[in-house]
């Protein structure tokens, strides 16, 4: 299914996006991941991604967004992006949760060739916990997400 929210925004519908899978975990952090990629099947490959979360037990996976059809920023000579809102628990620290997330960007092809660039899978930790981290690799809550129509959207709908 989808809805139209303007003439460049589409929400999509899909068996993974929006879900809500397990409430329960006693797994220590809740962490919201913003998705996103506009190389191949993207739909496909973020439901190939929450089979992948869904069986590493590093993981419990709490509730998904529906996914939105947005344009590029940045580069704009390139395909409309679909992002979506992914938030999960886990035990791992904020370091060792980046090293994971970009094992599955390589495992699902990504490629840093230039910033704004197309990508099959773009993996952002928007919030983990209530945590707040400025390193040169890592900035937690997401220094851009409040400007992001691709965080703020979905994230309206696994803030409900």
């Amino acid at each position: 299914m989808k809805k139209k929210l303007t003439q460049e925004l589409t929400l999509f519908y899909t068996p993974n996006f929006p879900k809500k899978f397990n409430t329960i975990s006693n797994k220590k952090y809740s962490v919201t991941i913003g998705i996103g990629g506009n190389i191949g099947n993207t739909k496909k490959l973020f439901d190939k991604l929450i089979l992948c979360l869904k069986k590493d037990a590093r993981f419990t996976l709490i509730i998904t967004s529906p996914l939105l059809q947005n344009p590029p920023f940045g580069y704009l000579e390139q395909k409309d992006f679909l992002n979506g809102i992914i938030k999960l628990k886990t035990n791992l620290c904020p370091n060792a949760f980046l090293k994971a997330m970009q094992r599955y960007e390589n495992k699902f092809g990504r490629k840093r060739s230039f910033q704004d660039a197309p990508r099959t899978l773009d993996i952002d930790i928007i919030f983990f916990d209530d945590k707040k981290i400025n390193r040169e690799n890592l900035i937690i809550p997401h220094k851009n997400w409040a400007s992001r129509e691709s965080v703020i959207i979905p994230l309206k709908y696994i803030n409900q």
